[in-house]
């Protein structure tokens, strides 16, 4: 999540009709190959974790998880998953050297302006421990909006998702693209990307 106000106050106010939207994602294969490529208990940060159904996942499958959203309502809810350890906290809030062994940056990063969008990637690249893995999704396209619900998006092409990888010092694998309907009731298209530190 992002610092902006109106997009906190309406992921505040629809954290029940969320949650119930993205139960269904558990068994999402760019979560499944994120799982994998962790090591045995390893330490993995849930970035913009909203109810935390990943992070639920994840400490399932014996990860040490910590998730983040700058909404309190969605940590209340990610932090009644079992083994799921739930903090408020906002991109700014991430610092720190060679602590994690993944991050799961899942549509989060969608949120924050797209000045910032260099500045957020270069410190989760330092919090990445070397070899560790950064998955990114974004809503494909161009320049910033706000939705029907008002909720701030910053849009991206797959070639400047890369280069927001890459000059943050990571490499950027394959990619996986889709469609899908959002909260507010729209088809918007996607990329998800994994880069290794």
């Amino acid at each position: 999540m992002s610092g902006d106000s109106e997009t906190l106050k309406v992921y505040a106010r629809q954290a029940a009709d969320y949650a119930e939207m993205v139960k269904a994602l558990e068994n999402d294969p760019s979560l499944t190959a994120f799982i994998t490529a962790m090591p045995e208990g390893g330490h993995v940060l849930d970035l913009g974790c909203g109810p935390g159904w990943a992070a639920a996942r994840m400490a399932r499958e014996g990860l040490t998880v910590t998730a983040t959203d700058a909404v309190p309502e969605m940590v209340d809810m990610a932090g009644e998953h079992p083994g799921v350890t739930a903090r408020q906290a906002t991109f700014d809030d991430i610092s720190g050297t060679a602590i994690y062994d993944g991050i799961w940056a899942n549509f989060s990063l969608l949120h924050a302006p797209r000045a910032d969008l260099p500045r957020h990637m270069g410190a989760l690249a330092r919090a990445l421990k070397p070899g560790g893995v950064l998955h990114v999704g974004m809503k494909t396209g161009t320049g910033e909006h706000r939705d029907s619900l008002g909720r701030l998006y910053t849009y991206v092409t797959e070639d400047e998702l890369r280069g927001l990888l890459s000059g943050a010092g990571l490499s950027p694998g394959p990619a996986r693209t889709g469609a899908d309907k959002g909260l507010d009731g729209t088809v918007a298209p996607w990329i998800t990307l994994s880069a290794h530190a």
